[in-house]
């Protein structure tokens, strides 16, 4: 007999990743600074409430099906038409680069002693969109205690490197006298965030920032196949190898949210959505992942996250080195 379906069971976990989430906006927007950032922080000092049952199944749905339903609403800003006009050299320079950048996360994985799982996490997050690339590839992985806390030191990692990079890119460009479409195309290429990508680009002028946008929406399309690709990977190595101890169900056939985020960019490019939808969902989007990252920080320890040690810093940082060497070789030979 199928039970009931009770939505109030999941009222105080999502009341208190709401609270958060909405304190992390109020000081990002008063003070300045990552509003993903400030929402893991706070999130980590309620740890302490993850204890509670009633608290942790709210967490749980928070840090999973609304952060799917965020991710899958990114395809409403995301045009055919956008993409097209980014011209087949840079988009192709662009998935080199983040092709050969989520190998080096793997490769450096292998290198410095951790799992292949984590150089795809940290990989995926500096090639593709950051923090919600971090969150999206590690939910189609097997999900273990250790993949969620390296998520979270990721989504720390990239997030400050990614605001580093949207003060000093621009300047460095603006130092070299780069032309405004060469100039977008690198920090498009290369910042992590779809936020400081933006910022960044409107600092050296309207050109460099929409052909920075457009770039950066080529990177966030690339998040869907490249999910895909890995969720299907793991599923036939478990399934090749049985004895292993991650069991078949817990990587997906084919995550719904990547379909739903496919048939989004397609109701998209048919100008289904006019412009007041798609800041709707904009703004919706950000809030679910904002909430999500508030639930993955309650789930985790403080102490959990110094035990990951440097490793994963060097990870992160080498292969933002190896994204912008790409970008930046590739432009130079156009």
């Amino acid at each position: 007999m199928l039970q009931k379906y009770n939505p109030s069971k999941y009222f105080k976990g999502v009341l208190l990743c709401l609270v958060i989430a909405a304190i992390a906006s109020f000081v990002s927007s008063t003070l300045g600074g990552p509003q993903l950032l400030y929402a893991l922080l706070f999130g980590l000092a309620f740890h302490f409430l993850s204890a509670y049952p009633r608290i942790k199944i709210g967490l749980d749905f928070c840090s999973r099906s609304l952060l799917r339903a965020g991710v899958a609403l990114l395809g409403v800003r995301i045009t055919l038409a956008q993409i097209s006009g980014l011209g087949w050299q840079n988009a192709l320079l662009v998935t080199l680069a983040l092709v050969l950048t989520i190998a080096s996360g793997v490769l450096l994985a292998k290198l410095l002693g951790q799992t292949r799982d984590q150089g795809l996490i940290s990989g995926s997050s500096v090639a593709i969109c950051g923090a919600s690339a971090a969150l999206a590839v590690a939910s189609v992985l097997p999900q273990t205690k250790e993949n969620e806390r390296f998520t979270l030191l990721t989504v720390v990692g990239v997030t400050v490197l990614s605001t580093v990079a949207m003060i000093v890119y621009p300047f460095g460009l603006k130092a070299l006298a780069v032309n405004p479409q060469t100039a977008g195309v690198f920090l498009g290429g290369t910042i992590h965030d779809v936020a400081q990508v933006v910022a960044a680009g409107m600092m050296l002028g309207q050109q460099a920032g929409d052909t920075a946008t457009v770039v950066k929406l080529w990177r966030v399309l690339l998040l869907m196949p490249v999910s895909v690709v890995i969720a299907l990977f793991y599923r036939r190595a478990v399934i090749a190898n049985p004895d292993t101890d991650t069991p078949t169900a817990t990587v997906p056939l084919m995550p719904t949210f990547l379909l739903a985020f496919i048939v989004l960019v397609l109701m998209s490019s048919a100008s289904v959505f006019n412009g007041a939808v798609i800041q709707l969902a904009s703004q919706t989007s950000r809030w679910f992942l904002v909430i999500a990252i508030a639930a993955a920080g309650v789930k985790t320890s403080f102490a959990d996250l110094m035990e990951l040690g440097w490793q994963p810093v060097v990870m992160l940082v080498v292969e933002s080195l190896v994204v912008c060497a790409v970008i930046a070789l590739g432009l130079l030979a156009q």
